[in-house]
């Protein structure tokens, strides 16, 4: 589950099931956290048709006005999402970034894709000239947003790194944010990073770039450096998850089990509390805005399938690759994160050959959008290293 953080609570209760009656199927150890003072079921009017679905207007496409996407590529249709006015979302930088947002149709394998593309959306953020000249020769940076989030969460921290001279970029998981959902046939743990890797061909040249993860956008950041050391110079880890394979139970879950419980995920409720745990100072950062931008692509259609499709494939399996990471990297963990244990940090260090921690301090999971300052400017010193 993502709201405005990087990781998922799967806790879920529906109908006459209670939360304590699915948690055996749906806690496990790489994507739950226990969540207190919830033990309440579910109300159903959190689960009736939201009444904002116009909100698919501006990132579905209309086959009654348009070709379809087999014949112009879901690029061409593609229009970002409107979060200040269909999204009722108030934060500047949420409206700033969505207007950056596009898309490109990016190669990916056919049994990802028949036609052998699949549109996946971004924001680029260039590096202001002056800085950039000033820090001179510089990689681009790839971000990686977290569990069923999109690159929205990026809003603050990519602005500010662009002012500080670095390309930065931030991209949507083939299966969330605004990526395409129609006519794709996996949304596998596989079939992200294949469409990771298309989507840096296309827009990078393939050329070498420095990779930046999230939480579970970590494990996504893990698994394309092994798949691509001759790309990949640089990695950057924030509050990662790296050392927890697959999604445990859920992957074996009945399908109609499964659809159950991904529904649940977009409930107010529950998505409201992972809100709450998210932050170290939720009184200012767990908004009804950060809830907003975190359940926006949620009312998608097909997002449903998009995230069934990746939860019974069995997720990502990075704890064995991460060894295999011998460049420079750079770990951030928020001192007060209640998601990730503080032993994932040094367990970081302990695992690989060069590798720095930086902790930062007064901040939960998520430093890039509760410190964004600090950790574009301790980015920004390492990438001058």
């Amino acid at each position: 589950m993502r709201l405005d953080t990087s990781f998922v609570l799967l806790f879920f209760g529906y109908s006459t099931l209670s939360l304590s009656s699915l948690s055996n199927a749906f806690m496990t150890p790489s994507y739950s956290f226990v969540m207190k003072n919830y033990s309440k079921q579910i109300d159903h009017s959190h689960f009736q048709t939201d009444s904002k679905r116009a909100l698919l207007a501006s990132v579905t496409i209309d086959a009654d006005e348009v070709t379809t996407i087999e014949t112009k590529g879901y690029s061409d249709n593609f229009v970002p999402p409107d979060t200040s006015v269909i999204g009722e979302i108030s934060e500047q930088a949420c409206t700033d970034a969505s207007a950056k947002m596009k898309c490109v149709d990016v190669p990916v394998p056919s049994d990802v894709s028949e036609n052998g593309k699949v549109g996946i959306s971004y924001i680029h953020w260039s590096a202001d000239p002056t800085a950039k000249k000033a820090k001179g020769s510089t990689l681009p940076l790839l971000m990686i947003h977290g569990f069923d989030s999109s690159c929205l969460e990026y809003r603050r921290l990519g602005p500010k790194l662009a002012e500080l001279g670095i390309d930065t970029y931030a991209v949507d998981l083939l299966g969330w944010g605004y990526s395409q959902l129609e006519g794709v046939s996996s949304f596998s743990a596989r079939a992200k990073v294949d469409a990771l890797k298309g989507f840096w061909d296309t827009i990078g040249n393939g050329r070498e770039v420095c990779i930046a993860g999230a939480s579970l956008g970590g494990a996504a950041a893990i698994e394309f450096s092994a798949s691509n050391p001759d790309i990949v110079r640089g990695t950057v880890f924030i509050d990662a998850q790296g050392f927890v394979d697959g999604v445990g139970p859920m992957a074996s879950l009945p399908k109609p089990l499964a659809y159950l419980g991904v529904k649940v995920l977009k409930s107010v409720p529950l998505r409201n509390s992972a809100n709450q745990m998210s932050y170290y100072d939720p009184q200012t950062y767990a908004t009804e805005d950060a809830l907003k931008v975190g359940r926006l692509h949620c009312l998608r259609d097909g997002w449903d399938d998009a995230l069934v499709s990746f939860m019974l494939s069995g997720g990502f399996s990075p704890s064995q690759k991460v060894e295999q990471i011998t460049v420079p990297s750079l770990i951030m963990w928020g001192r007060q994160d209640g998601i990730l244990e503080k032993e994932f940090a040094q367990k970081f260090l302990d695992t690989m050959p060069d590798a720095q921690l930086r902790w930062v301090e007064d901040c939960g999971h998520v430093p890039h959008l509760e410190q964004p300052d600090e950790t574009a400017e301790v980015i920004s010193t390492f990438f001058a290293v």
